[in-house]
This record gives C-alpha cells, structure tokens and sequence, in this order.
C-alpha cells in the first residue's frame, strides 16, 4: 500500500539546491522568515558524503529547519521522515525530526507532538541518519502521533544543545511506510488510524465514527486493546474486534453489518456481556430485527431485566432473538423472593388489594396464594403511600382481611418493565433453566408476543409467565416444555408451563412433559390445537392434575387435535369475584374436537373433561365436544367428565347447545352422547314406556327433549290388536330427571328408539 503512487500524493520536499527561500527558520507557513540570505546557512554543491547539502550554523536555543511545502497527511497514512546529517566545526548539538501539524485551514493543531526523540552528535565527519514517523494511529514505531485533525505538515529538523557548531544536512526523504503497519489492509481501515488509543481511559468514541466513516464498505479493525467508548457509536460497516471494549451501561454499540452474538462477544470479551450488549442494541435499528446468538451458549448467572438493559418502557416494532442456548448458571441471584402480608379484598374493588401490611417488601411480579384465591393471580402493581396491590385477576373467594404470600419468581429474561411490549419473538432458543430459572416473564401489556421452536429445559417455576396482559395474542409454536419435576408425583408437582391473562392466545404444537399444569388460561378467543402434554406417574392408580385450566366460563376456546396424556382439561370461574351466577355468560364457547385422550395407571374415577363451577346456578349454554378418541391403556375409567361439586353444581335446566357425539371410547365403562338414540323394548304392555338415557347424558344432565320417535313395528296391545296412535313425552323423569315417559292412548308394547338431548338446542 503506498499512497504516493495508489493517489498521486506528492510527498518529497525540494532538494536544497532549488533555493533556501523553500526552507524555513521558523515554522514553514506561509510568511515565516527563510533561510535565503541568511549568514549562518549556505548550499554546498558538492559535499564529498552528500553532494548537495545544506550547510547550517546553530545560532538559536532551538533552530528550526521546515519545509515551507504542505506534505499531505490523511487517516491510516503513515511517513517516515529522513535525511543524513554531519557536524564540521565548533559545538556539538543535538538534531531531532521535527514538523509542524496544519490543518486544513491552515491553524496548528497544538496538542500533537511535533518533534521526535533527539540525537547528540558525537564526532566530526561522522554521518548520522536520523529519522521519524509520523501517523494517525497511535501504533509501535510511530514517534509522532497525530490523529485524525492535521491534514498536512511542514517537515524537517531541530537543532538542539549549546550554540556555535556547524552541521551539512542532506536533502530530505519522505515515503510512505504505511504497507509496514497495515500490512495488506487494502479492504479494511483500523480505528488506530483515526485517533483511537486503546489505553482504556481516553475516551475513543470519536475515533471510531471517524473509521466507520472513512471505511466506505472495508472492514473496521478494532485492533488489540482495550477501548473507551462513552458515547453511542454505530457501525454501518462490518467489524472486526481483536482488542475490547469498555462503555457505561447506558451506552449502545450498534454493528449494522454483522449484529450477532459472536461480534458482541469479541467486543466485549464475554458471551454474556456480549450478549447484554447485542440484546440492548436490538432495540434501537431501524433496519436490523433479528439478534442472532450464533448457535452459542450464554450462561446467565442473575436475571436479565430486558426493558432496564434497553432504558426503554414501551416499544411495539417487530424485534427477533433466535439460535442459540441461555444457561442459568449456579447463582444464589436465581433465589425466589418470598414475603407474606394481611391485606384486605373487596368484590366491589376486584382487582386490588388494600390496607396491604410492608407493601414496599412485596415485589411486583410476584404469584399471590391463599385461601380464595385463583391459580396464576400475580401482582401487576404496587402503591406504597396507598398501602394498594393491583392484581392480574381478580380472586373468587376472599373477600375480607386475611394473610396472602407473596412469591417473585426469578426469570431468565424478564420483560415486565415494559409498559408495553408488541411483536417481540424468540425463536430457536433454548432455556437451559436447570431448575434454578423460570424462563420468560412477559411486559405488563402488549400484542403478539411470539415464541417459537425453543426449548424450556427444567424451570424452577414457570416456563412462560404473563403477569399483566402481554400475553394478547400470544403465540406458542412448536415448543418442548420439559419440567423439572419429572419424578415427582403429578399431584406433588407446582410447576407450569405456561399462563395467559387476556385473549386470543394461538398454543400450538408443542411437547409438555409432566408439569403441574401445562397452561393455566384466563383469556378467552384462544387456539389450543396439536399439542401433546402428558403429566403421568409412575404411581399405582395415580392421583392426575389438569393439564389445560381455564378460568372463565364463556372461554371461545377452541381444543383441536391434541394429544393429551394422563392429565384432563378442568374449565372453571376461579377467577370470578362474585362466582355465582349473576345475569351472566356461563359455561359455553368451547369446542373440543379432534383430540386423543390418553391415560394409565388411573383411578376408575378419573375424568378427562371436568367442570368446576366456583359459585351456585351456572350452566351449560355451547358445548361442543366432538370427533375425541378416549382410550386408557390399562383398566378403565367409569366414564370420561363430570362436573366437581366440590364448590356447586350445574343447573341441568339451563343446558342449551351442548353437542358430544361421534366420539370412540375404550376401556371406558359409560359413554357419554347427546343427543343419543335409545332403543326401548317394551315386553309388557303399558300406557307409559320408561325410556332411560341417564347414564349417557353428558355431566350426568338431564332429559330435557325428545328429538325424535321411530317405531320399529306396529305398536300392540296385551290382547295382540295393532294400534298407529302418537306417543307424547314427558321429559326431565324420575329423581335425577334423565329420563324420559312415552304417554300412550291405550297400553301397547313394541319397540321405540328415541333421541334424547340433555339440552334445549335453541
């Protein structure tokens, strides 16, 4: 690399012999005074070491010698400045390179050194070669560094030591040396070359622009050291780190041209800094949305407060991490924080707290528990003047003054300092949680949080927690949840996968091993299809948990095609502060179709679809359970639902639209159907047939319509004479109303089949 030829730089100073009026006594700007005519200075034609020279009597404490031509200086040029000199008579002095840095106005930029090391000469007669180089960057070898600012130099010499003697100086040598520190850099520029020191303390921010700037599409090299940046700096070209770099938290460090975890890990010398580092970045490109972590493991050893990295609360534009592992390392900083306090809860203040004892030591984020109170309830805000909780659900029993726990999770990436966050995904990543972490808190509120092909290995806790409503329309594709807890007793197991607060979640086709609960919802409008969750044990005639829980009675749920294995779906009102019914929608809005039910080593009582109303007089009004396959691979359950009583009943007059047909069961005593043909034989002749379809009505229901009569043959009477009259019904018989008369004119025997329905249609 050489400048002079690549660019045409002129960078020779005139030989002596074109006239002292080119060299000056002074600095060598224009109008300083110069060494023609002046006595103690002559041009010697023919110096038997030199030829032409220059010869100079030291008549000053410093007497200078400088070019008065501007010899050209840019960024990542580098010169070595040359010439022969001897001493003839009297004193002996000291010489030294020296030049005086312009730029391009023409003023001195004062604070560059502007001579270099000295050397006394020691003989008469004797040449000395003295030299010096002068460049931007602050590299071995270079005896004056510039920087960025000069743009040219007058060139030459100093004369030091004590006055009198007389020295020749040959002509000066000025070549570009850059080749010996850039070596064939000719696609890449240094930051050294603009200014950067590297010491750790100067602060090189402006350097660094400057060879982003000057790279034009070459590579930035950030060369061994370390760099102090204490401003944002950018690269819109790709970069190179060999040395690191140190910044204030509060400090961004964009790459543009390779933004990924292992650029970010060479920049700063740690995969988690870097990764830090490249995640605060993330959100602040205007054209960049994925953070690729480059296939590598971070090991997290404290919680990552995402929006507190980023010094944002709010941000709703398309953002990506993707590819690689997050590992919680062994660190006392994955502690959960536990407190407990008396607090009081009204229904006419539902989602609050109030005269909450040490509300400050309560953290926000944290999982409430105590009587009445829902599964998956967090605290969503807190005011210490006020003594007040705000809750992400409202509590179903609790209303009065009583202790509540307190319980913060510690999760490996924790967004719930956003306000607001939209369309953020994660997508290839997995959480090696290690039973240490729970893996994702979500933003107090936002849209469209997507994870997507990840794994969560062993959270301490939770896998996916929404504490606010940052889960609307929140997508869980293609995940594997695998829990922590695998060898424990389902009913001993608290861990869950996943929860959601607000609506329109899409959960699909994701693997869930063996959890407490797979996904707790509290929204409604959600899709749950192709999911495989399965929460068995290795116990005899095992206690089963839900797996699927969902806590409002007018849900929109559809559950398609999912594998659900050894564990149930359970739909209740738990987060209802006045859960009876009151004028409202009741349980309706469900669709399951399509699903594999599964089980083994199960209790004859065991269900598969339970209902779990929290207060008195709710009912059933669109249910649709269809096209199921329920199956057990050993024994048998007694039949497939039911409704818990444990808090109420259903109010069976009520059931309207309620659809459980066309499904297969094995090795279940009792199907369950509606609406269900019974073929009834009557042997005795009777005015009234007594058709009973109790055991098939869906959550032991009631009859409640005959949808059709079919005789099978001429209805007759005990003396064999045939009658055609009409049968009228009587529905809703017997004690628990499931069964239903056929009224005749006369007493008959024959053979009916009847269709039942547990609900009015309508």
């Amino acid at each position: 690399m050489n400048k002079a030829i690549s660019e045409g730089l002129v960078l020779m100073p005139v030989p002596f012999s074109a006239g002292l009026n080119q060299w000056s006594r002074e600095n060598g700007t224009p109008g300083s005074a110069s060494y023609a005519g002046q006595a103690n200075a002559a041009f010697v034609p023919s110096d038997q070491d030199f030829g032409g020279c220059l010869e100079l009597e030291k008549t000053e404490t410093t007497q200078k010698l400088r070019y008065m031509g501007e010899t050209p200086l840019q960024p990542g040029l580098y010169l070595r400045v040359t010439t022969r000199i001897k001493a003839v008579a009297g004193n002996l002095p000291a010489v030294r390179i020296a030049a005086w840095a312009g730029r391009a106005n023409g003023s001195n930029v004062a604070d560059v050194p502007q001579a270099a090391s000295s050397v006394t000469l020691t003989s008469y007669g004797k040449v000395i070669e003295i030299s010096a180089i002068i460049g931007s960057g602050d590299r071995r070898g270079v005896d004056m560094v510039w920087g960025v600012e000069p743009t040219f130099a007058h060139i030459g010499l100093d004369l030091t030591g004590a006055n009198g003697g007389v020295v020749r100086i040959d002509n000066f040598v000025v070549e570009d040396i850059t080749s010996a520190f850039i070596e064939d850099r000719l696609n890449s520029v240094d930051v050294r070359d603009y200014g950067a020191v590297g010491n750790g303390v100067t602060n090189d921010s402006a350097a660094f622009q400057a060879a982003d700037t000057a790279a034009q599409g070459r590579t930035v090299i950030v060369s061994k050291g370390v760099y102090r940046l204490t401003s944002n700096v950018t690269f819109n070209n790709r970069v190179l780190f060999q040395g690191t770099l140190s910044m204030p938290s509060n400090v961004r460090l964009a790459c543009t041209r390779n933004y990924d975890l292992d650029t970010y890990t060479s920049a700063f010398g740690s995969e988690l800094e870097g990764f830090r580092r490249g995640l605060q970045a993330l959100f602040y490109y205007s054209d960049h949305v994925t953070f690729d972590l480059s296939g590598r493991t971070v090991n997290l050893t404290e919680s990552i407060d995402v929006a507190a990295l980023a010094g944002l609360s709010s941000f709703s534009q398309r953002r990506l991490i993707s590819n690689g592992q997050l590992n919680a390392a062994s660190s006392s900083s994955w502690n959960d924080s536990t407190s407990s306090s008396v607090a009081t809860y009204s229904t006419n203040a539902p989602d609050r707290l109030t005269n909450v004892a040490n509300v400050a030591n309560i953290a926000v984020g944290s999982l409430v528990t105590g009587t009445g109170v829902g599964r998956e309830v967090y605290v969503k805000d807190k005011n210490v003047g006020a003594g007040t909780i705000t809750l992400s659900q409202p509590l179903w029993a609790a209303a009065g003054t009583r202790t509540y726990g307190f319980r913060r999770f510690k999760y490996m990436l924790d967004f719930s300092g956003f306000d607001n966050l939209a369309r953020f995904e994660i997508t290839d990543v997995e959480f090696q949680c290690n039973g240490r972490a729970s893996g994702i808190n979500l933003a107090t509120a936002g849209l469209i949080f997507r994870v997507a092909d990840c794994v969560f290995s062993a959270p301490a806790a939770r896998g996916i927690t929404s504490t606010g409503a940052g889960c609307a329309g929140m997508i869980v594709d293609q995940c594997q949840f695998l829990s922590n807890e695998q060898a424990m007793p389902s009913q001993d197991r608290t861990t869950i996968a996943l929860n959601a607060n607000v609506n329109d979640c899409k959960i699909r086709d994701n693997r869930i091993v063996r959890f407490a609960h797979f996904a707790v919802l509290a929204g409604t409008g959600c899709l749950i299809l192709g999911n495989h969750f399965f929460q068995g044990d290795d116990q005899t005639d095992g206690v089963r948990m839900a797996g699927l829980v969902m806590t409002q009675t007018n849900c929109k749920h559809v559950i398609a095609n999912n594998y659900i294995d050894n564990c149930f779906i359970e739909w209740s009102n738990e987060h209802d502060p006045e859960p009876g019914q009151n004028n409202e929608f009741s349980f309706g809005a469900l669709t399951v179709s399509g699903n594999l039910f599964f089980a083994s080593n199960i209790a004859p009582s065991f269900r598969f679809l339970v209902i779990k109303p929290r207060g008195p007089g709710h009912f059933i009004n669109g249910l649709s359970v269809t096209g199921n396959i329920f199956r057990l691979a050993s024994g048998t359950v007694d039949r497939v639902e039911k409704v818990d009583t444990s808090n109420a009943n259903l109010d069976f007059s009520k059931t309207r639209n309620l659809l459980f047909e066309a499904n297969t069961y094995n090795a279940v005593t009792q199907m369950t159907i509606s609406p269900v043909m019974i073929s009834h034989t009557q042997t005795s002749a009777a005015t009234t047939w007594l058709i009973d379809g109790g055991a098939y009505m869906p959550f032991n229901g009631w009859a409640r319509n005959v949808q059709s009569i079919v005789l099978e043959g001429e209805p007759k009477t005990a003396s064999n004479a045939g009658r055609a009259d009409m049968p009228y019904v009587e529905v809703e018989q017997g004690g628990s109303k499931d069964k239903i008369n056929l009224k005749w004119p006369v007493a008959v025997r024959g053979k009916a089949h009847v269709t039942l329905r547990c609900d009015n249609p309508l």
